[in-house]
């Protein structure tokens, strides 16, 4: 009987084995007995290998006009279109969310590829008047060299096209670290990108943990810039590790997003956006909408639907067309929910209002699938309140009006996603100027950013850089100011100029 596929790591345009000599399973999380790949458990000496073969390419990829690269990644975003159910129904096997939602998240690479791809006849620099006569002035973009890219499991093609497309538009080389958890599908794409023309060594993956080959991916002198989405904690110690080099460090990590619900607010739309903002790639995205701060006026009747419309969700495979929510990522993924979910049922005063635990039985013991959990009455102060879960739990937060609803939307440590149900256009703009976070809705769940604005957040979520839209090109670029003098003089600028 043939087993799963071996993949190999992807140096200057090959794929090799790690000299390791070591290998790690990608399980399927809803159903534990299919083993998607068998992939590289990599170490420094395979990121040694990138490195030098990223910077090897760059000297010759830098070179390259940027329209010419511009026409490899519009050939990459076609390609990705052709091959999306494919590589969609992959991400489903390796990631689990339903394949409804692994289209979107292939999709989303296919819009920021196009995207970067027209950046190769823009990235505008300026042109300006100078103070002096017979002086020409402008800035224009310059590239950083290797940049290396850490990126998370919950949207496994999507935020490394984010990261991959607008570093390589502006002339830069990468070395890029799936997570463990979804390897299959970064391999997929770079697997595409070698395929459509992208010469070797300017991409290039290293499969393995985040000690064994994250850590020499950030620590590397020869790294300009370390893109990383996950956890604020891994952050953190990313953000410390790049300091003492002064290295372009873009960080994006966690959110506690909230719906704020108000007492005009249409209940049946705000409902539809609860279950979705909550329940949506089960509730792994840093954007999930993991508190809904409701008007105590419709507080009753907003919880009684949403408990109602949460209980009829289908739970399972991903790659079952008639499932609404598939498993947790992991094991290890699936017991931190477990955890959260005994945590607020110990929680004083909170009212566990339906799930609170693990779907056992039948299809469900080769799987790691959660329950939809609510919890009722939650105020600051709780963990739950306060802390990013990840998975598939969402809180009522009770709000005597709409100051106290912008107040428990601005108490809290992340600043990713929020949004507000209302139809008092007052009110709507008033909460868009008012609640501090990087992105914000009107009768929309805290989930749904576009490719072509900026995405990214505030307080503890990031460190001020934003990813997708021109403002991607900030991260993996430097300016450079240019003065040209057809004086034939010496001209002092401003001792000159008095």
């Amino acid at each position: 009987m043939k087993g799963p596929k071996v993949y190999k790591n992807f140096i200057n345009g090959e794929w090799v084995k790690s000299r390791t000599n070591k290998t790690f399973e990608n399980i399927n999380p809803a159903n534990t007995d299919d083993v998607v790949g068998i992939f590289q458990q990599s170490d420094a000496r395979d990121v040694n290998d990138a490195l030098n073969a990223a910077s090897e390419a760059y000297k010759k990829w830098r070179l390259v006009p940027a329209p010419k690269r511009g026409e490899i990644l519009y050939r990459i975003a076609q390609r990705i279109l052709k091959d999306k159910e494919r590589v969609a129904r992959d991400m489903t096997r390796e990631m689990g969310k339903v394949l409804v939602e692994t289209r979107g998240d292939v999709q989303e690479a296919i819009d920021m590829t196009f995207y970067m791809a027209g950046e190769g006849r823009r990235s505008f620099g300026q042109t300006t008047p100078s103070e002096m006569p017979s002086k020409f002035c402008m800035s224009l973009r310059q590239p950083l060299g290797v940049c290396t890219m850490i990126t998370p499991w919950n949207f496994p093609m999507a935020i490394p096209s984010w990261k991959m497309m607008p570093a390589l538009i502006l002339g830069n080389t990468v070395v890029i670290k799936p997570a463990t958890d979804t390897p299959l599908s970064v391999a997929n794409l770079v697997q595409i990108m070698h395929e459509e023309g992208l010469p070797a060594g300017v991409v290039n993956m290293v499969t393995g943990s985040g000690g064994a080959v994250g850590m020499p991916l950030i620590r590397d002198k020869r790294v300009g810039c370390v893109s990383f989405t996950g956890s604020t904690d891994i952050g953190r110690k990313i953000s410390e590790a790049c300091a003492p080099e002064f290295k372009h460090c873009h960080l994006e990590m966690g959110g506690k997003n909230c719906i704020i619900v108000m007492d005009d607010a249409n209940i049946e739309l705000a409902v539809d956006g609860a279950v979705w903002g909550a329940f949506g790639t089960t509730g792994q995205r840093c954007t999930a909408s993991s508190r809904l701060i409701v008007h105590k006026k419709v507080y009753n009747k907003f919880a009684a639907q949403l408990v109602e419309r949460t209980k009829a969700l289908k739970v399972g495979d991903g790659l079952d067309k008639t499932v609404q929510m598939g498993p947790a990522v992991s094991e290890s993924q699936m017991n931190s929910v477990l955890d959260y979910m005994r945590i607020g049922r110990e929680e004083d005063r909170a009212k566990l209002l339906c799930g609170g635990g693990r779907f056992t039985g039948g299809k469900y013991n080769k799987g790691w699938f959660t329950m939809p959990t609510i919890f009722g009455d939650v105020v600051p102060g709780m963990r739950i309140f306060h802390e990013e879960i990840f998975g598939s739990v969402t809180d009522i937060i009770p709000a005597r009006n709409f100051d106290e609803a912008i107040e428990l939307a601005n108490n809290c440590a992340y600043g990713l996603s929020a949004s507000i149900y209302t139809q008092d256009i007052n009110r709507a703009f008033a909460a868009m100027r008012d609640v501090y976070t990087g992105i914000f809705y009107v009768n929309a769940p805290t989930i749904g950013a576009e490719t072509h604005l900026p995405f990214g957040g505030t307080k503890h979520t990031g460190n001020g850089h934003r990813e997708a839209c021109v403002q991607a090109l900030e991260v993996f670029s430097e300016w450079k100011s240019v003065y040209i003098d057809f004086s034939g003089t010496i001209q002092r600028a401003q001792i000159d100029n008095q």
